[in-house]
């Protein structure tokens, strides 16, 4: 039985040879040598001859050379099994391929001990930094080895505050959703909202009551409902509110998957959309909000721009930027317009 030979490998003297130049000069050319001058006839010459036998650098043993290998890691909990995965990745890939980089994810799944092997791992195949990221704004604990590397988090922060984050507004959301409401003319509007104290409920609840106040309306408790973020509790808590004697016109809504279950409340006590009660969600989950009927008006969580600050901020602390007081950014919340309000 006969086989196939396998095909040699091409070398940098192989490409020397047929661009008739020195092994060096290739060197320069493949590193993109400034201060080599290069001719660019020359530099022309080499990338052919690159092109044309088919030249793939070692990335492996340039990056032990030059102390660096190209790789970023991506640990999160549970993001990669979330709808909001993919714009988080595409932006964070996006600016990690502009840079030359490749991210190297793992999912945890929320499992202390596969993320701290995972971690191990990460840092002997030499990443270069850590992006780490949660599935939802929260403070977090870090294994003490992610502050011996550039580390930067995504929407999640350490309470010392010492190392690098992004999160969305969440006061700046709240706000704009109900300043929105506010300027469509309603003046009791309600506020469908989660349970637990974690940053989103607390500062989106900040954000209301401070809209409130400057358009000089009082804030009424009665008009706040809080439970879990799902769509059977959203239904229970709009049913509540819209059946007040003085009911809210309006409700906003701590996500998009609790304003589901309030659609479902309006309709069940005969009220149109927006007609009689005007909705606006948040997350911006297209494959709920843009399906809706009438699509629903939604403040976005900035997934895509959050994942590009977090490897733009990488980026930088490897250049040497300084970092006297670790940047605690909050990424701005769009509002999608759409039928609901």
């Amino acid at each position: 039985m006969s086989t196939k030979p396998k095909k040699r490998v091409v070398t940098m003297i192989d490409v020397a040879r047929h661009a008739g130049v020195s092994q060096t000069t290739v060197s320069f050319v493949l590193n993109n040598a400034e201060t080599a001058n290069i001719p660019d006839e020359t530099r022309q010459r080499v990338l052919a001859s690159i092109a044309e036998l088919g030249y793939r650098p070692n990335v492996l043993a340039q990056g032990l050379r030059l102390q660096r290998s190209g790789i970023f890691g991506f640990v999160t909990d549970q993001i990669a099994i979330t709808p909001h995965a993919g714009k988080i990745f595409e932006g964070a890939q996006d600016v990690a391929w502009d840079n030359g980089k490749i991210l190297m994810l793992v999912n945890t799944k929320s499992n202390p001990d596969l993320e701290a092997t995972a971690i191990n791992l990460l840092l002997g195949r030499r990443v270069e930094g850590i992006i780490y990221a949660t599935m939802y704004h929260r403070p977090t604990k870090l294994l003490p080895s992610l502050r011996e590397i550039p580390t930067v988090l995504l929407d999640c922060f350490v309470e010392d505050r010492q190392l690098p984050s992004v999160v969305p507004d969440e006061f700046g959301g709240g706000y704009a959703a109900v300043k929105y409401l506010l300027e469509k003319g309603h003046r009791r509007i309600g506020f469908v909202n989660h349970v637990l104290d974690i940053p989103a409920a607390t500062g989106r609840l900040a954000g209301y009551k401070s809209a409130l106040n400057d358009y000089g309306i009082s804030f009424d408790p009665e008009l706040v409902c809080y439970d879990e973020s799902r769509q059977d509790n959203g239904y229970q808590c709009a049913r509540q509110l819209l059946q007040k004697e003085n009911r809210p016109t309006a409700l906003f809504c701590f996500n998009d998957r609790t304003a589901m279950g309030v659609y479902d409340a309006i309709r069940n006590l005969d009220f149109k959309i927006p007609e009689d009660v005007a909705v606006v969600g948040f997350d911006n989950q297209e494959i709920i909000a843009a399906h809706l009927y009438p699509p629903l008006t939604t403040m976005e969580l900035p997934h895509y721009q959050m994942g590009v600050w977090a490897v733009q901020k990488l980026v930088e602390i490897l250049s040497g930027v300084e970092q006297t007081n670790p940047v605690q950014h909050k990424m701005p919340c769009p509002l999608i317009e759409r039928g609901s309000a």
